[in-house]
């Protein structure tokens, strides 16, 4: 499970059997979010949240918290993930 990214107590991570569309995992404090980051020509279009199957979702502070940072660093994330996974 690479770790990509530790920001004040979020956890970024790709899990290593991870499938399309590029996510990024996203864990605090025993919670969990998943952020799917949509592109088109390799810029943004949208994120879209969803929460796990397994671990309590983040509180909605914290999601927020976690989607403004997957927004700035969506480039960082993508080549990431690029890199692991292709």
């Amino acid at each position: 499970m690479p770790k990509i990214f530790e920001y004040f107590g979020f956890i970024f991570l790709f899990y290593s059997n991870e499938h399309e569309p590029i996510h990024v995992h996203v864990m605090k404090d025993g919670h969990e979010a998943i952020f799917e980051i949509i592109l088109e020509n390799g810029e943004l279009v949208e994120i879209h949240r969803r929460n796990s199957n397994k671990i309590p979702p983040l509180i909605e502070e914290d999601a927020a918290t976690a989607e403004a940072f997957v927004k700035k660093y969506y480039k960082n994330i993508v080549d990431k993930w690029v890199n692991f996974f292709i």
